[in-house]
């Protein structure tokens, strides 16, 4: 309370018992409080006046508040916004928030809502960016310094100051929970819960009960009562990793859920509040499958607020010496090895090479196997065993070379590279595209060309 008490707030909306309600309610927490009526004297007050918080209704009379959130983003970048939107009025909501607010109330105004929000805004770190990886802090490491993970580390110190939905895209293997745990512990939540949960590793028969919870005898098996994920992760963040995986019937309860900021236990008669936020990831390109009708429009929306791409290992070659360097220390621990083996200057150059299908999974996986198979204390190329990546036309021309007394034809060699691609990446078709050097659409054509599928 006494660290509150040198807080202030800053409350614009043009009714006065908004204001006054706010005043009451902010005082009560320790707060100190000033009120506007309109965006011009917001904008003097914030002039004027240091604050820790803005919180301002969506309509005012000589603007709106996603305008009063884009003045605060560009000049006065430390103050987090608050949205008041009419009830129901998620679109606003989300509008506010992929401006930049940090988060958004209802009217009429639930107290404890606003408490909380309250209270979450004023406890953000200072900063946007989050600290260079240490060895030693014991946090999750983003490690890399090339550009675009310096950059994913900047976006994702500004997310952290948000309480928008994000959903992250990547590749298999990119490190995509690592980027929801970075956003999590960076952000005003982070002495609260985080809770990963795979969605496509629930049976589609108990995943409302897994996210929801459920009472005793609610149906056969159902023995106790259970609190599910929404109420594991109250106050803090749920991570729905590979949501493209939700049955169609569950996504249309989690946007009920999401909206409402509450969830009904399955057997319950009543809802219960929850305060959770959303980060959710998948390597599917869920625009695409909007498209095709198998992921719902309006929820795709609501949990892709803001969209954070996180690069590939093939996107950033000059991170793989950190980054084998750093798995080959911790593996040889783990391995409870004496000295961290080498890697020959062959071998390195071939991971240098290598595309990296399934990104820096693959390559602790590689590493590992490596440690494993080496009788000395370096590791050579052939230790590494890495699958063949040459470029598509390469690989067409060895074989052509190989197989030339069996008079194959032009278009019988590349299928035959492109077969062995697919089966290598487990028939994943972006995989096997990048490794043989083609666009996606590159591929297809030519499977369509083979009348292959």
């Amino acid at each position: 309370m006494n660290e509150n008490k040198l807080k202030s707030i800053l409350v614009v909306d043009d009714e006065p018992d908004i204001c006054e309600l706010a005043e009451i309610t902010l005082s009560r927490m320790g707060l100190k409080t000033l009120s506007a009526n309109d965006v011009s004297t917001a904008k003097q007050l914030l002039a004027s006046h240091k604050f820790d918080l803005c919180l301002t209704d969506m309509n005012l009379p000589d603007g709106n508040g996603i305008e009063l959130v884009k003045y605060i983003q560009k000049n006065h970048t430390q103050i987090p916004v608050a949205v008041i939107t009419a009830y129901g009025n998620i679109e606003a909501a989300v509008r506010a928030l992929k401006a930049g607010a940090f988060d958004f109330v209802s009217k009429p105004i639930d107290l404890q809502v606003l408490r909380k929000l309250v209270n979450s805004a004023i406890n953000l770190p200072q900063t946007t960016s989050i600290p260079i990886p240490s060895e030693n802090n014991g946090q999750p490491k983003l490690l890399g310094e090339s550009d675009v993970m310096q950059a994913l580390r900047t976006k994702i110190g500004k997310l952290a100051r948000s309480q928008a939905p994000v959903f992250i895209y990547g590749e298999s293997g990119c490190g995509k929970e690592l980027v929801a745990k970075l956003i999590h512990q960076q952000g005003a939540r982070a002495d609260k819960p985080f809770i990963p949960v795979n969605c496509g590793a629930i049976p589609s028969e108990l995943v409302e009960s897994e996210f929801f919870g459920h009472k005793k005898g609610s149906y056969t098996g159902a023995t106790t009562d259970k609190d599910g994920l929404f109420k594991a992760a109250d106050e803090g963040t749920l991570f729905l990793d590979e949501v493209a995986d939700l049955p169609m019937q569950m996504q249309v309860k989690l946007l009920r859920a999401i909206q409402e900021k509450a969830i009904r236990p399955v057997g319950d008669q009543h809802e219960y509040k929850v305060d959770v936020r959303i980060l959710s990831a998948s390597h599917k390109n869920l625009a695409e499958l909007v498209k095709r009708g198998e992921f719902r429009e309006d929820l795709y929306y609501r949990i892709n607020v803001i969209e954070l791409a996180v690069p590939g290992l093939k996107d950033r070659p000059a991170d793989i010496s950190i980054l084998t360097k750093h798995l080959m220390s911790r593996l040889a621990k783990k391995s409870e090895l004496s000295s961290v083996p080498r890697i020959s200057t062959e071998a390195f150059h071939a991971l240098e090479t290598y595309n990296f299908p399934g990104n820096v999974r693959e390559l602790e996986n590689i590493l590992e196997r490596a440690i494993a198979l080496t009788d000395g204390d370096i590791i050579e190329k052939d230790d590494l065993q890495l699958p063949d990546s040459q470029p598509f036309e390469e690989q067409a021309h060895a074989l052509k070379n190989k197989e030339s007394d069996q008079n194959l034809s032009l278009k019988d060699q590349e299928k035959e590279v492109i077969m062995q691609a697919l089966e290598q990446n487990r028939w994943n078709k972006t995989a096997a595209a990048r490794q043989l050097g083609l666009t996606l659409r590159q591929l297809r054509y030519r499977l369509d060309k083979f009348n292959t599928d």
